[in-house]
């Protein structure tokens, strides 16, 4: 199963979850509104964003009342202003007010992972390097924020641990060496991507013997990674981690190395503010 197919799934699942948790046995509050009463509203953003999570929305209406129109003034991955309508909306009033709160969690949340990407990519937009998110993503949310990375101009690292192997120190005490666990990783899955996480320049090394595809710098100081990139010489994608903030962003990428990953990129979300206004 590809990665599109698993997203519609998760997709689906987690609205489903989310609905359940917010209206449980019925919402009450809006069984006060005629069964009948129509209404349109709009949904605004109160804040600089970049919008990820359309299709989260759309799937909250759809399992709440498939009657329910949207329509959708931006696009997933477009940058906004405070106060800018993002969608407007018609159908019942019960319906729209009984899945706002689900609809607008989705949005600002993955909206708020976007938003955090766009100004890291922004950082480092003049070199060649690709930031990278990582698994540590909120429970049950992992293919949604991987989603929403990819919308503010990052890129995904492996999704789970089922498509690529990231073989760490612990892997390697029980395989007995890099190269055991390299060689290893090729029988039980060829074609999957092999890395190997380093904490020194002898590992790198040793890494680099054993043909990793993909070597991970662990917390190298900034004299090392150019010292790794110079070594490496395009033999393996190398990527920087650990302690990653905004003072060492810049000097890292400009090391040439290939990839940086940022866990902040999906753990330390802030959700972005954003409104629905009936009219």
């Amino acid at each position: 199963m590809n990665f599109t197919e698993r997203l519609r799934q998760s997709r689906i699942e987690a609205v489903a979850m989310s609905l359940r948790e917010d209206i449980g046995d019925g919402d009450i509050t809006a069984r006060l509104i005629p069964l009948e009463k129509q209404a349109a509203g709009r949904v605004i953003t109160r804040e600089q964003a970049t919008i990820a999570g359309r299709e989260w929305v759309n799937e909250v209406f759809r399992q709440v009342d498939d009657s329910v129109s949207l329509e959708w003034l931006v696009q997933d991955g477009e940058s906004v202003s405070p106060d800018q309508v993002l969608f407007r909306i018609k159908g019942t009033a019960r319906s729209l007010l009984t899945a706002e709160r689900a609809a607008l969690n989705w949005l600002q949340t993955l909206s708020g992972v976007a938003t955090t990407c766009a100004g890291y990519a922004a950082q480092v937009a003049h070199t060649g390097v690709k930031l990278l998110d990582t698994r540590k993503t909120l429970p049950g949310l992992r293919f949604a924020q991987k989603y929403a990375v990819t919308c503010g101009g990052c890129h995904n690292h492996r999704i789970g641990l089922w498509d690529a192997f990231l073989i760490k120190e612990n892997h390697i005490v029980a395989c007995g060496s890099i190269a055991d666990a390299i060689t290893e990783a090729r029988r039980i899955a060829p074609g999957k991507p092999v890395e190997v996480e380093t904490e020194t320049m002898a590992e790198l090394e040793q890494a680099l013997d054993a043909g990793a595809d993909i070597i991970m710098l662990d917390e190298f100081s900034m004299e090392d990674l150019r010292a790794a990139v110079a070594l490496n010489k395009g033999r393996a994608k190398l990527e920087a981690s650990g302690g990653i903030n905004a003072d060492t962003l810049v000097p890292i990428a400009e090391t040439g190395i290939d990839y940086i990953s940022i866990g902040a990129l999906t753990k330390d979300v802030r959700a972005v503010d954003l409104s629905m206004r009936l009219e």
